[in-house]
């Protein structure tokens, strides 16, 4: 856990007892759900380094104990006001108990196609290749060359695109030339979130 929350700071005299718990995924950003915890969940928190809520039907809950979806914490931060929690948390498996990835509206989340995409790629590498059917990215993983080649391509593409004026076309070379510089980094033991890094890094 990167963030250790001191437990006296907090404002549980707002809540009857609670705050608000906001649960985001550490990598995607994605927010997965909003509880609440009390004094007692968020020391279970810290001892076991997975998330516990308090529910007000169910008392103390350790997310996951039962299905095997926990969340493990990675920093937890109080708001100005100390009476709410950011949960930043690599998650095991869905939050939301109808098995989606988030309690909210799954259109909520197309805005992390891209870290779906890198998992996609991560999978797939991860994943013994069929002989007689590799995937199209597990035979770019396969073959330096291949990708080297394809990378290029996607890159000449999209700059003619954009001689073109062609918009549409532009926006799918610039989808396809992102796909295959994901695979090329995956390749050499990278991911999304060095890309993450260095943004995060440049734009301090």
């Amino acid at each position: 856990m990167s963030e250790t929350l001191d437990l006296d700071t907090l404002d549980f005299t707002k809540g009857n007892g609670l705050v608000t718990v906001v649960t985001q995924d550490a990598h995607s950003g994605v927010v997965l759900m909003v509880a609440h915890a009390d004094r007692e969940a968020l020391e279970h928190t810290l001892r076991t380094g997975e998330m516990h809520y308090r529910s007000r039907s169910r008392g103390l809950w350790h997310k996951g104990g039962t299905s095997g979806n926990v969340q493990r914490v990675v920093s937890l931060t109080a708001d100005c006001d100390a009476d709410a929690v950011l949960a930043r948390v690599v998650p095991a498996g869905p939050a939301c108990h109808n098995g989606t990835t988030s309690c909210f509206r799954d259109d909520a989340l197309s805005a992390d196609v891209f870290s779906a995409l890198d998992r996609t790629i991560a999978a797939r590498q991860a994943s013994a290749p069929d002989d007689a059917r590799p995937s199209y990215t597990q035979k770019l993983l396969a073959d330096r060359n291949l990708r080297l080649k394809k990378l290029g391509e996607e890159a000449v593409e999209l700059a003619t695109a954009c001689v073109d004026g062609d918009r549409a076309r532009a926006a799918e070379e610039t989808a396809d030339l992102l796909y295959h510089a994901l695979v090329a980094l995956r390749a050499v033991g990278g991911s999304l979130d060095d890309v993450r890094a260095v943004l995060a890094g440049r734009a301090k």
